[in-house]
């Protein structure tokens, strides 16, 4: 005779997580569960979830970073529980990033004695560090003009139209004007002599783009500061520079030393840059430099003494982790100014295979320059059958995620592909990634198409309307697609 039992509650600790009840119904989405579940249970639920992610180092939309030696991660883990504010109990962490701070500042080329410190400070990406340095020429220029007995309620910026929506965050949400200076098909940066044309007595500052998110181009900072040289002193007016560096910052220094876009340009007055980019540190970390002391209003430092000692803060966030600090510190000196250079030569030699495969195809037209930020920006010759947006769904299919968009105002019928080349993307993966895209062509090749006969449905079109409706047709179908799986999860 067999004897059996029914387990019971108690016997929870005997079974396999996926035989516990926990896994047989669904967590509450929108309130808190009334009861505790053991933690080998909340580990494996969460953790199955997330297995549907993306791959992180597939991920070739992101510039962010995806991969750091195991050594950093330890010092990140072993840090994750400091908090980056509190000066007076952690110092050696402050130290770390004051160290940081000099050293990129020097990168940069300030006016700097040997041990000068540098004026500048660790953010939680580049958007935090634009809104300060944005703060700074607000609050700079709001003061010289009360000075001299002038208006001092409608500033503005003057930028191009590739900017990153911080720019329009910061503008919204402070309320300065955003000037932009519109784009053409073929020049998908800012036009310095149309910008300096649409600087006025309000402006605050130029902010030009060192690395456009859109196809990875350097904007010429040097033309920019010379033609604005000359405005400012037919003018009498003083309007600097910024250079939002997020992207090219931790790339121009190492394998364009030549290119003159920071300190060395008289009118920069303050530079941000991603740590989290090419500064090669996970998510998180962002720093702004300025150029010295005067061009940061000393009314916009706070003083806080709370935490143990007076500690002087100038940040929209208060708490944050210090790993992110500590990891970027780790990364300027176990690489230095030879491993950086490595890095980024190896990188720009991956966007070249990359770029040279797709080429060889003789389906893509290339929008990204050599020179820049190491990424391939390519849209498709003939995309009246299929177009961009259907690419870059099928690539999915081999876990590749690589997006779609269309170009900003005045180019908007213009839709490209593009692919970051980060540090862990290897020359097998760039072969790889073109034998992938070969084989979506070939098989949209033998797929008819849907979106021009539904474009022309209404009658006959031009073929740039018809592109037009294509390419609307398609952001909003992959966006339906994500607004379903968002309603699923």
């Amino acid at each position: 005779m067999v004897l059996s039992r029914t387990a019971s509650d108690s016997d929870e600790s005997i079974h396999s997580t996926f035989a516990s009840r926990y896994v047989r119904t669904s967590l509450p989405r929108f309130k808190m569960p009334e009861n505790s579940i053991p933690k080998d249970a909340a580990y494996q639920i969460i953790n199955d979830e997330l297995m549907l992610d993306g791959n992180p180092r597939l991920n070739l939309a992101s510039f962010v970073t995806t991969w750091m030696e195991p050594e950093c991660d330890k010092l990140m883990m072993a840090s994750i529980n400091k908090n980056y504010v509190d000066m007076d109990e952690y110092p050696v962490t402050t130290e770390l990033q004051n160290r940081c701070v000099n050293m990129i500042a020097h990168l940069f080329n300030a006016p700097l004695d040997d041990s000068e410190a540098a004026v500048g400070v660790g953010t939680v990406g580049s958007s935090e560090a634009i809104m300060l340095a944005g703060l700074a020429f607000k609050r700079k220029w709001q003061n010289t003009r009360k000075a001299q007995g002038l208006p001092y309620d409608k500033p503005n910026i003057v930028t191009g139209a590739n900017v990153q929506v911080c720019w329009e965050k910061f503008a919204r949400y402070f309320e300065v004007e955003l000037k932009e200076v519109k784009l053409s098909e073929g020049y998908y940066v800012m036009d310095p002599a149309k910008a300096v044309e649409m600087v006025d007595e309000n402006t605050i500052c130029v902010a030009a783009i060192l690395g456009s998110t859109l196809n990875g181009e350097f904007e010429d900072v040097k033309l920019l500061n010379d033609l604005l040289l000359e405005k400012n002193k037919q003018t009498g007016w003083d309007t600097p520079i910024h250079v939002d560096a997020a992207s090219g910052g931790f790339i121009a220094p190492f394998i364009y030393p030549e290119l003159e876009w920071d300190f060395r340009l008289p009118l920069v007055k303050s530079i941000n840059v991603s740590g989290h980019k090419y500064g090669l540190v996970y998510a998180g970390i962002g720093w702004v430099i300025w150029r010295s002391k005067e061009d940061l209003p000393e009314e916009l430092i706070f003083h806080i003494n709370y935490l143990g000692a007076d500690q002087p803060t100038f940040t929209l966030n208060f708490s944050k982790g210090s790993s992110q600090v500590i990891a970027q510190y780790y990364q300027l000196i176990r690489l230095g100014f030879e491993g950086y250079r490595n890095v980024m030569e190896n990188c720009h030699e991956n966007a070249m295979v990359l770029k040279q495969g797709l080429e060889k195809t003789g389906r893509f037209n290339i929008v990204s320059k050599d020179d820049g930020v190491p990424l391939v920006a390519f849209s498709l010759k003939d995309n009246k059958r299929h177009n961009e947006f259907e690419v870059a769904e099928m690539l999915r299919r081999f876990g590749w995620i690589v997006p779609a968009y269309t170009m900003p105002a005045d180019a908007q019928h213009v839709t490209v592909l593009r692919v970051v080349i980060r540090e862990d993307f290897s020359r097998t993966l760039a072969e790889r990634l073109v034998l992938d895209i070969t084989k979506v062509l070939h098989e949209l090749d033998s797929m008819p198409s849907k979106l021009v006969a539904a474009a022309q449905q209404n009658g006959k079109k031009t073929d740039m309307e018809t592109q037009r409706e294509v390419a609307t047709y398609w952001k909003k179908f992959v966006s339906d697609i994500k607004t379903n799986r968002n309603k699923i999860c």
